[in-house]
Order: C-alpha cells, then sequence, then structure tokens
C-alpha cells in the first residue's frame, strides 16, 4: 500500500506512512478488523454457513439482558453495554459440584445481572454529576492522626515568602561556639558586633550570611536568600540549576572555623547518605564554597510545630495557646517510626523539640539532623536544647533512652504552657496538683511520665514501645469526645479482651496477658499441655531456662489451685530477676484479688497502669479494686473509661459503673450505666434483669418507675419462671400504691393497667404460672395460697 493512502481500518482516520498508519500503528495491507454486529459498515459479504444473519435491532427496544432496564441504541445497550444481538446471560448452575465451574468467583460474577447504578441509574447524557456526602469524609485515609482524630493540612508555604528580609541574629541568641558566653551583646546603649572574637577564649565569632542573593554555590545552587539561623549556622533557600530549577536548602557552619560545627555537618552528611525514610528530610549532596561547607537538603514546605505554635499564641491576643492533646498526639505519632528507623540504623537523633517537626499537607517531616550520631559514638560533640535533653547526656552521652525523654518534653510543651521547663522543672514535670492537663488526662501524665522518668532505666525500652502505648493513648482521649460507648475495639498486643461480658466478680474475669512469643521458651512452653495445674507446676520445673513466660505459666497454675501465696512467691523470683517486669505485678494484683487484699491489688494494677498506660485491662482491674476498695469514685471514672474506649469492655464496664451508682443511691445514673450494655452483648439479659432490680429498689412506691421496671422485664428475653418473679415483685410493690388511689387514665404498670383491680389480676395470674411452674409442694401450696388472697373478690 503506498504512503498517504487511507487507512482501512474500522474507525481510525488515519494516512499510511512508510508502510504503517501514523495513528493505529496497524500495517497498511493488514485486513480490515471485524466489526461487530450492529455497527453500521460497508457491505460485509454473509457467512458461507447458509445461515441468513439477524435483522438489525431498531432503536429503543429494551436489552434482553437480565436485571438490566436499558435500551438499544446503535446496535448497543445503552446501560449494560451488551450487543443488540447478543443472547442472555444464563443463569448459574445451581449444583455446587458442576465440573463446568472453572472460572474464579470474580470471572463468574460477570455471569450474573448487576442493578444499575451511578451514571448507569441517572441515564446516558443526563449531565447529573456525583454528591460527596459530608459522611465520605470517614473514608478519608489520612495519614495524620492514625484514622483516630483529624488534624488540618498545613496549606502549603510559597518558598519565595519564607526568605528572611533583614537576616540577622538577635542579640539574645548570640553565644560563643566554643565556650558558650555570651558575645555580640549591646554595652551602654550601642548594639553589639554581628562578628568579631570571644573576650572569655578569644574564638572568633560571626554572625552574619556568607552567602546572598545570586551567588553560585558550586557551579548549581543558586541561593536567593536567608531562611533562618539554626544552631549549626545560616541556612539559605537556593535554585539547584541541574534539578529542574528546584528548591533545595543549603545549610551553612555557624563558623567555618568552629571544629566541632564542621564535624558535625560532615558527621550529618555521612549518617544520612544511608537515611530513606519518607518522614526524615532528604539529603542530597555535601558541596563546599569559598573555604566553607554547605549540606544540600530537600526543601520542606511547611510549618514547623513552632510556628503553628506561634500562630495560635498571635490568633489568642498573645497569650500561650497549646494544641488541643489528640492534635499533639497525632503529630508525635507521624514520627515515631521515623525515630524508630534511625535507632534501627544504629543512630540517635539527640535534639527533638517542636522546632524541628515540619508539617508539609497531611505530612510530618522531621527535620535538621544536624545532631544525629552514632549510639556509640564516644567523641563527637553532643547537640541538645535546654528542657529538652536528657538530665543523663552530659556524663553518659545520647541514648534511645534520651531520645524518648525529648519526645516526652516535646509532648508536653505543645500541650500545655509548660512555665519553667528549662529553669525550675529542668528534670522533672510539674505536680499533677498544680497541672490541669495531667489532672484532665491522667493516661497522658503516666505516658509523659515514663517518657521523662529521671532514671534513663525506667523509660520506654523503645520506641516502637511507646507508639503503641501512644496509641492507646490517643484512642482514649479521642473516645472521650464523642457521645455514647465505643463501638469497635482495637486488639492489644499485650493483653485478651475482657473474659467476660457480665459483671466481673473474681479474678478469672479479668483479661488475661498474652503470651510473648519471642521468649526464649516459648516453643518449649507449647509442649505442656496439663490440665491439672499441680501436673504442670511439676512439669514447668523441668523447664531448661527459667524465663519470664515460665515463671509467668507457674503463676497462672498456682492461681487456679487458689494458692496466692505461691503465686506472689513466683512474682516475686521474676520481679528479682528483672524489676521492670511489670506482668509480675500484674499476677500479684490477681493473687491480691483473689485473696480480696484490696490495697495490695490496687497498688499492683496501679503500678501496671502506669508502666502501659495505652492499655485498659489495667484500667478495668484497678477500677475493679476500687470499687471493692473503698474508692467508688476512681472506680467510676476508670469503668467510663473503659466503656468509652472499646466495645469489648462495654458490658463489664458498664456492669461495674451500674454498681458504684446503685451503691449511693443513684437510681438514674445506675439506669443508664445498664442502658450501656448493647443488645448483641452475652450479658444483655443480665443487664435487663439488673436494671429492673435497681428500678425496684429505688421506687419508692413510684407507679412511673415500677413502670420501667416492668417494661424492662418484659421487654427482655430472660426465661418465663424468672419473666413471672419479677412481675410477683413488682405489681406488690404497686398493689398498695393503687389500692388508695383512683384508676388514672392512661396510667400502666407495664402491660397492667394501674387500678386495683387490674393490678390484682396480674398478681395473681403471676402467682398461680409460678404454682405450676415449681416441683416443690410446699412452695406451690404457699404461692397458690397468695393468689387467692391477692384475688379480687366477686359475688359468687
Amino acid at each position: 500500500m503506498t504512503t498517504g493512502t487511507a487507512c482501512t481500518q474500522p474507525g481510525c482516520g488515519g494516512t499510511i506512512t512508510d508502510g504503517y498508519c501514523d495513528v493505529c500503528g496497524m500495517a497498511g495491507d493488514a485486513a480490515a478488523a471485524s466489526v461487530p454486529s450492529g455497527i453500521p459498515t460497508a457491505t460485509v459479504d454473509a457467512p458461507a454457513t447458509g445461515i441468513a444473519p439477524p435483522p438489525p435491532v431498531a432503536n429503543g427496544t429494551a436489552c434482553t439482558q437480565p436485571g438490566c432496564g436499558g435500551k438499544i441504541l446503535d446496535g448497543y445497550c445503552d446501560v449494560c453495554g451488551s450487543a443488540a444481538d447478543a443472547p442472555a446471560a444464563s443463569a448459574p448452575d445451581a449444583s455446587p459440584m458442576s465440573s463446568h465451574h472453572e472460572g474464579s468467583v470474580a470471572t463468574s460474577s460477570s455471569r450474573v445481572g448487576s442493578a444499575a447504578i451511578g451514571s448507569k441509574r441517572a441515564g446516558s447524557g443526563s449531565g447529573a454529576t456525583r454528591r460527596t456526602r459530608a459522611g465520605s469524609q470517614r473514608m478519608r485515609a489520612a495519614r495524620l492522626g492514625a484514622g483516630l482524630t483529624v488534624v488540618p493540612p498545613a496549606p502549603p508555604v510559597d518558598a519565595a515568602k519564607a526568605i528572611m528580609a533583614n537576616p540577622q541574629v538577635p542579640e539574645e541568641k548570640r553565644s560563643c561556639s566554643k565556650c558558650g558566653n555570651k558575645v555580640g551583646r549591646s554595652i551602654d546603649g550601642k548594639p553589639g558586633r554581628s562578628e568579631g572574637f570571644c573576650p572569655n577564649c578569644g574564638q572568633e565569632f560571626s554572625f552574619t550570611p556568607k552567602l546572598h542573593q545570586g551567588d553560585l554555590v558550586a557551579g548549581q545552587y543558586e541561593v536567593a536568600g536567608a531562611l533562618a539561623h539554626g544552631g549549626l549556622g545560616w541556612i539559605y533557600l537556593a535554585r539547584d540549576r541541574n534539578v529542574s530549577n528546584r528548591w533545595v536548602v543549603l545549610k551553612g557552619l555557624l563558623n567555618s572555623g568552629d571544629p566541632d560545627a564542621l564535624a558535625a555537618a560532615i558527621a550529618e552528611q555521612q549518617f544520612l547518605a544511608q537515611v530513606e525514610h519518607p518522614a526524615i528530610v532528604e539529603i542530597y549532596n555535601f558541596v563546599t564554597h569559598e573555604g566553607a561547607g554547605y549540606i544540600v537538603m530537600e526543601y520542606v514546605g511547611g510549618k514547623s510545630l513552632k510556628e503553628i505554635l506561634k500562630d495560635r499564641m498571635r490568633a489568642n491576643g498573645g497569650a500561650y495557646n497549646p494544641m488541643p492533646v489528640d492534635q499533639a498526639l497525632a503529630y508525635i505519632l507521624e514520627l515515631l517510626p521515623a525515630f524508630q528507623y534511625l535507632h534501627d540504623l544504629g543512630l540517635v537523633y539527640c535534639d527533638f523539640k517542636p522546632d524541628n517537626m515540619i508539617q508539609v499537607g497531611d505530612a510530618m517531616k522531621l527535620i535538621d539532623m544536624g545532631g544525629v550520631r552514632r549510639i556509640d559514638d564516644q567523641e563527637s560533640a553532643i547537640y541538645g536544647t535546654v528542657g529538652y535533653q536528657a538530665p543523663e547526656v552530659a556524663q553518659v552521652g545520647p541514648s534511645v533512652a534520651s531520645d524518648i525523654y525529648t519526645i516526652g518534653r516535646t509532648l508536653v510543651v505543645l500541650t500545655m504552657e509548660f512555665r519553667g521547663y528549662q529553669g525550675t522543672y529542668l528534670h522533672s514535670l510539674p505536680p499533677v496538683d498544680s497541672t490541669p492537663l495531667f489532672q484532665q488526662y491522667d493516661s497522658l501524665y503516666h505516658l509523659i511520665n515514663k517518657c521523662c522518668a529521671p532514671d534513663a532505666a525506667d523509660r520506654f525500652a523503645s520506641v516502637d514501645e511507646l507508639r503503641t502505648q501512644m496509641l492507646g493513648v490517643l484512642r482514649e482521649i479521642v473516645a472521650r469526645t464523642r457521645q455514647g460507648t465505643a463501638q469497635t475495639s482495637a486488639a492489644s498486643v499485650l493483653f485478651e479482651a475482657p473474659a467476660t461480658a457480665r459483671p466481673i466478680t473474681e479474678w478469672s474475669q479479668l483479661p488475661k496477658l498474652r503470651e510473648d512469643t519471642t521468649d526464649p521458651q516459648y516453643g518449649w512452653l507449647s509442649t505442656i499441655g496439663a490440665e491439672d495445674p499441680r501436673r504442670r507446676i511439676k512439669d514447668l520445673d523441668a523447664a531448661p531456662e527459667d524465663t519470664a513466660e515460665v515463671w509467668l505459666a507457674r503463676c497462672k497454675a498456682a492461681l487456679e489451685m487458689k494458692e496466692s501465696a505461691a503465686t506472689k512467691s513466683y512474682a516475686g523470683n521474676l520481679l528479682a530477676a528483672d524489676p521492670w517486669e511489670w506482668r509480675a505485678l500484674w499476677m500479684e494484683g490477681l493473687a491480691a484479688v483473689q485473696q480480696e487484699d484490696w490495697e495490695t491489688a490496687k497498688a499492683s494494677f496501679n503500678a501496671v497502669y502506669q508502666q502501659v498506660p495505652g492499655e485498659l485491662a489495667p484500667k478495668l482491674a484497678l477500677a475493679f479494686a476500687c470499687e471493692e476498695g473503698g474508692q467508688p469514685e476512681v472506680a467510676e471514672g476508670l469503668y467510663q473509661t473503659c466503656a468509652s474506649t472499646d466495645a469489648s469492655y462495654v458490658s463489664p464496664a458498664a456492669f461495674g459503673m451500674a454498681r458504684v451508682r446503685r451503691d449511693r443511691q443513684d437510681t438514674a445514673g445506675a439506669v443508664a450505666a445498664l442502658d450501656l450494655v448493647p443488645t448483641t452483648s452475652r450479658g444483655y439479659t443480665e443487664s435487663r434483669q439488673q436494671r429492673a432490680e435497681v428500678l425496684l429498689a429505688g421506687s419508692a412506691q413510684d407507679l412511673t418507675v415500677l413502670d420501667q421496671a416492668l417494661r424492662t422485664i418484659e421487654g427482655s428475653s430472660v426465661d418465663p419462671q424468672t419473666r413471672q418473679l419479677y412481675t410477683v415483685r413488682i405489681l406488690k410493690e404497686a398493689l398498695p400504691v393503687v389500692a388508695k388511689n383512683p384508676p388514672r387514665k392512661g396510667v400502666s404498670i407495664g402491660s397492667v393497667q394501674a387500678s386495683e383491680i387490674d393490678v390484682r389480676r396480674g398478681l395473681e395470674s403471676a402467682l398461680r404460672m409460678l404454682a405450676r411452674e415449681t416441683n416443690d409442694l410446699d412452695e406451690r401450696v404457699d404461692l397458690v395460697n397468695q393468689a387467692n388472697a391477692v384475688r379480687n373478690w366477686s359475688l359468687t
């Protein structure tokens, strides 16, 4: 076929060039592709089968496909798209064993009709657009907040507008890089020098930017201006001429002659060459210019949390306006994986604070890696910030524990006005009694307190451990802002769900510890299957090694034998081997509950709570111990926390709340607590019985309350005998009231009208039904006598 000839492929308007179509790419001599039936084309010879082709289907004819309500338009259905002459899809074979079902479930579903939705339902060409519902936001996959809370995204920052118009270092921030002495300060009204020598040690200082707009660094980076002055010197914004003129950041040194600063800068570049994490600023290059070194890094166009705090303060008329606790936790949580990543590489961050956290849209970035060093580095200069740095760093150097300390201090600064954090409370936290934040959020306090423990060994062992507990605390805090009880559950890696959905009355109903699958003896323990606890104890004595799980297994067996003293002995041995093993305290608490030693139980469970503040199991156990141990107000608050945070805790916590309120004669409060038990719970029927009991006890012969009590029983699934027992008790309470008062229209007690005749009739009926159910002859006679005594008088 010659060049310039029209392409013969159906629907193609191209021309043949050098033997191929310049539109569809088909060869010029390729046969025209077959055209689906129903589309008007040039005349095509009939097939050689001798069967005439089907007549064309007229536009507007109903589609023959099952479940489709479309119409044929130009040979095809305007809804399902099937050809007009396509055979109707056959129904799937009803036999599950049919051998011809070789397709996958996904493939087979194409053989089933589908109801019209979206544009198919709206109609072709209708112009209808999809509506956006507010509720669809709950399905938005936000990064910040872990799906638990919503953090407003930070708007992008125009890089050019971030440049300082007059780059200067404030005098109060000018210090000698060698001895820390104040330099460049005003004297007798004369402004301080920005360059000179330290009067104390003679070290040269300079706070003047060395790069200016238009400077070309390393023949590649065109400087736009200064962005800020950090701990290691000036930070500049530049354009990368070699890579699409992208914005980059050049980080210089405080003084080019400062060996520590130079070493830190080089170390940063070396460390970050191996760091690749989406939450950590990326390092591109390391260059020199006129004798000075610069690190070239990613420009992060967002706002630091320090800037966000300043914005909140300005909007609040100059008064400190801390972040909402849930948002602060969300910010920190987003960066914790970056910390764990660094620690896994054998690096520590050292200088975490609000200045070094930048929000970019719906994500966070960890910046300013100048203080990063290897955990085993004993020589490099240590960088940190007063008020954030752990107390032991000066003596033993930075560590994972000291990084966790800075995380805790940062969280405090974000969530409250932390006065004295660089002075009075340099290495401590303000008292709970004088800190509303800690009083309001008990779990948050314990989380921060463990992060900032004076002894590094008392802090979280890893950032992953901290993250697990912080997620639990966030879940709890968010739940407090919502009405009603929790609708979802989050599995704990440390505890199983509560063993009962009914009222907790003994130690075995409290949540159980999950086994630690990383324990060296976990595999060996799985071979012990003796059900008899005494036999199990004997088997455990043959353990190859007395690990934590072995001691805990002994504790469990001793509890089953009701040998509380043995349980405490085993737990004591575990604590002697590892004084930080809080699971041993959990076992001691269970043994104390078994002995009804409530003071010991409270102390043990409270210690566990402080060690794992994001877990609900210790809160539930502590609530039970406080309820039985004379601190009902503490118990009620803990029960409320459990019920609002996790669906699997709602029922046992609701029963506990009801007991506390019932004991203080709060009938309405107890009823409200019992109403929290969901209808799907195994404890729902019991909650109805307890609800009736509470109403009956607090009725004071009020017919309205008695009506609620009887309706509660009538609407529940209690067995017939129990139903009649409650009916008798409630109607007996109502009888003297209706006997003294005339009938009132519309007033009833359950399904019984509130008149003496009706109440007597209902009471008699219930008593006789009970008499028929009992097998005890004396009891039957007594019930019949009671029925006869309350029956209405008759004339016959």
